[in-house]
């Protein structure tokens, strides 16, 4: 069993850089410096190309429009342009320091002032606009330039992904810690994306065989060379590090509407509806290419909306195809952390006159801080070659389902392989990168301050063989046991990579009762338990107190943040379980579980069993159970963070379906009753474009049998200050149950889409959120006490009143409005209960809030 973790691979990253507490980094000393901006609003242009004419050397401005160059020689000259904008040169003095800011005017404007003297600038339209006309034709001729308009495709696929420190500064550089290790670094032009100083923590070389075919349509992929950095286990799980990155940087298709960067969507400059949502202008005509190339320069028409900036150049051949793209993003884009961002598309011609996709190029660097200071930048380089269509491969190609084959000796190249196989030969420090990580991996101050980040981030302190934790779960409390104090740890791999551990001790100063957990496991597959595919057995007894209706984990259900509730919160369940587990994942991400589990429930606190409503002495202590069960899961093309004790999905267009199996066995090992229970859900995110994404999770059970209430499905309450995405925030813990029911929980996420819009709320990068959940459900005649009275009674309050009901009267319902992305973590809901609100204790509404990081 896993449990899903709050913190992502970045903010792990972001605490190792404040660990080192590194400074910004100081500017560098140049013959010409200066600003470059918008001639009308003053507003600094990031990004805008300046070059020293007469040569090629130049650069670019950085995301506050800065820049600095040294002139060498007789030239005197600098040229200044950005999309959109006329084109300024300017003359500089020779030998002297000095300062030279730019203001560049707008082409249109410029226009609009020859004709008409004295007006205001004329607003945009795309109406009888030649670049709108262009646009459309290249939209329009979408489908015959993809790939998918061929029956057959094979090509080579090259990917290097390359992760630094960057903007490091010389004090940085110069640690105690580094200075026998300057090799380690790295110098690039300061004018691009990252600054001079680098330090490589990480990097990737993949090459792969890629075989498409339309009917009956199918992907394969085939891995036969890969090779990274591998980091120490204890830290680090490369393979799940490697998961990320290809979420982070996944390959760019400017034919689709929208474009995946940094987990994010961005809607494509030749999207279906782009001309809504972009300006466009034709900003020159190359006559000396052939066929003919017509750059057209893009702007966002909103600059906080999720949209790039760039220039793309269309062939007037008739394909109306890219042969040729620039994409970055405006500094003022509601994303955050990202400082700059750059993606460069090449196309070459196939026989047919048609192009494809034969590099691609991204860069994005991000930093705590807007402006300066140590951050990180991710570099991503991806090669096509032997790109060959319409020529039918064997059939044996295609044969299994395995939609990913790595061969077994893709991670035993040589260099030689290497150096024979990249398209572009790498400067020799690139080639010395895994060595050098490796030999940062033996510095002593650099693995105590990677213990550290484990121990803040996982909750764990590692001993070697056994591993002391979480941390998190130490010091929790609550109204029936006090104040709890718990200790406990867990085994690791050089204890043994088959057998594996785990324990904790926890004492209540009030209840006055020791609760404990020990369990054992046996990895079939001689991998962690922890890792994809798992194939494991497991045995575990829990002797542990939980609220009813809640799903008992064990290593994170006494966290110290979820002793804040709301209201009463004195009914809980003290709980014996003994636990036979089978686990088996598969490659497709297909997942089955087969337990066996014997549990005794007693109440605790205000909590009580009545059998029946006919006498006040039949009451029980005890509910006996046992209990066989089988899940089922599938999450197509699912990819995940694999931590130490946890994994994070990372969320994405496919959906996941779950299917579970519960029989009660009366007579065995001490089981009181029969039943049978039956759940099913499916989560799916749908992408809506500029309109953000939309989270749905539709989920059904039926119970089958005559069971006491603690049987039931208790629908997940919360009742802390804390906004819970999967369960109802203005429920009461056990006030409803049911033994058939049907829910839909939707949270919709706008980006920004509005806010955006709204000039004194837009420069706070705010995030407009809704959600919206229904519960509908009823218990039959014989599990309602209501209408049975030998049916277990529902648990009353002091003055008599029913807590616990039966949802009789219609669906619960509840919904919220909210502002997400506030100081780029937060999210707060305002939340409304619609339904059954004359029930005792509760409130129609409430105000919530949720730590989130995002990008």
């Amino acid at each position: 069993m896993y449990q899903p973790h709050p913190y992502s691979i970045f903010r792990y990253i972001f605490i190792f850089l404040l660990t080192l507490t590194a400074l910004p980094t100081f500017a560098q000393q140049t013959a010409v410096k200066g600003v470059v901006t918008d001639a009308v609003t003053k507003e600094t242009i990031p990004y805008a190309s300046f070059m020293i004419v007469g040569t090629s050397k130049g650069g670019r401005t950085d995301v506050d429009g800065r820049y600095n160059i040294t002139i060498e020689g007789k030239y005197t000259q600098l040229q200044f342009s950005y999309i959109g904008y006329k084109t300024q040169v300017k003359t500089v003095k020779a030998g002297i320091t000095q300062v030279v800011n730019v203001q560049l005017q707008n082409e249109a404007m410029q226009m609009n002032e020859v004709v008409i003297k004295g007006s205001k600038k004329a607003p945009y339209r795309n109406k009888d606009n030649p670049a709108v006309e262009l646009i459309r034709k290249v939209i329009a001729n979408k489908p015959k330039n993809r790939m998918e308009s061929y029956d057959y495709v094979e090509y080579k696929k090259y990917e290097r992904m390359l992760f630094s420190m960057s903007n490091l500064s010389d004090k940085f550089k110069n640690k105690k810690v580094f200075r026998n290790y300057q090799f380690l670094f790295e110098e690039q032009d300061s004018t691009k994306i990252g600054g001079k100083n680098l330090l490589p923590v990480f990097q990737q070389e993949k090459l792969s065989e890629n075989y498409y075919r339309k009917h009956p349509e199918k992907m394969k992929t085939v891995v036969v060379a890969d090779k990274q950095v591998n980091f120490d286990e204890r830290f680090i799980d490369n393979k799940g590090l490697t998961s990320y990155f290809d979420r982070m940087y996944q390959d760019i298709d400017i034919y689709d509407n929208n474009i995946s960067v940094v987990s994010n969507l961005l809607l494509s400059p030749i999207a279906d509806g782009a001309p809504g949502f972009y300006k466009f202008f034709i900003t020159d005509t190359i006559r000396t290419h052939q066929p003919q190339l017509i750059e057209l320069s893009f702007t966002p028409r909103n600059k906080m909306d999720m949209l790039f900036e760039g220039k793309l150049y269309v062939t007037m051949d008739g394909n109306y195809a890219v042969q040729n793209a620039y994409l970055t993003v405006n500094k003022h884009i509601n994303l955050n952390f990202v400082r700059g961002l750059e993606a460069k598309l090449e196309f070459e011609q196939n026989p047919d006159k048609r192009y494809h996709l034969s590099k691609s190029n991204l860069i994005v660097d991000f930093g705590i801080l807007k402006k300066g200071g140590t951050g990180f930048t991710g570099e991503r380089t991806v090669t096509f070659k032997d790109y060959t269509v319409n020529q039918p491969p064997s059939e044996n190609v295609y044969k299994g389902a395995e939609a990913l084959v790595i061969v077994p000796d893709a991670t035993q190249k040589n260099e030689q392989y290497w150096a024979s196989i990249r398209p572009e030969s790498v400067n020799a420090s690139s080639t010395k990168i895994y060595h050098n990580l490796d030999t940062l991996q033996t510095i002593p101050s650099f693995k105590r301050t990677m213990d550290i980040v484990t121990l803040f981030v996982a909750g764990y302190k590692d001993f070697g063989p056994f591993e002391m934790g979480p941390v998190n779960t130490f010091y929790s409390f609550n109204s029936v046991e006090g104040f709890r104090a718990r200790l406990g740890g867990r085994t690791t791999t050089k204890l043994s990579k088959r057998y594996y551990f785990e324990t904790y001790a926890a004492y209540g100063f009030d209840d006055q009762k020791w609760k404990y957990f020990l369990s054992g496991t046996y990895s079939l597959n001689n991998k962690s338990i922890y890792s994809f595919p798992q194939n494991y057995l497991r045995a575990s007894f829990q002797r542990d107190t939980k609220i009813p209706g809640q799903e008992l984990q064990f290593v994170q259900e006494d966290n110290f943040l979820l002793s804040f509730k709301r209201g009463e919160n004195d009914m809980l369940l003290y709980n014996d379980f003994y636990r036979f587990d089978y686990v088996r994942e598969y490659e497709n991400h297909f997942s089955y579980s087969v337990g066996l589990r014997k549990w005794s429930q007693t109440p605790g606190g205000s909590l009580y069993f009545n059998n029946s409503a006919q006498t006040l002495f039949s009451r029980t202590n005890q509910i006996n159970t046992s209990e066989i069960s089988v899940n089922l899961r599938y999450a197509p093309n699912e990819k995940f963070y694999q931590g130490k004790i946890y994994r994070t999905p990372l969320v994405d267009k496919y959906p996941i379906f779950n299917l579970r199996y519960t029989a009660g066995l009366k007579g065995v090992l001490g089981g009181e009753y029969n039943y049978h229970n039956f759940m099913g859900s499916v989560d799916k995110r749908f992408y809506l474009s500029q309109l953000g994404y939309t989270d749905v999770t539709v989920e059904g059970g039926y119970n089958v049998g005559k069971i006491p209430f603690p049987l039931l499905s208790i629908h997940r309450a919360n009742q802390t200050y804390a906004y819970q995405l999967q369960s109802y925030n203005l429920m009461n813990f056990l006030e409803f149950v049911s033994d058939h029911y049907a829910s839909i929980n939707i949270d919709q996420n706008f980006n920004g889409f509005f806010f955006n819009k709204i000039p004194l709320l837009q420069h706070l990068k705010l995030r407009e959120v809704m959600s919206f959940k229904a519960l509908y459900g009823g218990l039959r005649n014989e599990n309602n006490p209501d209408k049975n009275l030998d049916a277990m009674q529902f648990v009353r309050n002091d003055d008599g009143q029913p807590i616990t009901y039966a949802l009789d009267k219609g669906p619960y319902m509840e919904g919220s409005v909210g502002v997400g992305n506030i100081f780029k973590v937060l999210r707060v809901d305002a939340v409304k209960r619609f339904s059954y609100l004359e029930n005792p204790n509760v409130s129609s509404w409430g105000i919530r809030a949720r730590v989130k990081f995002d990008f």
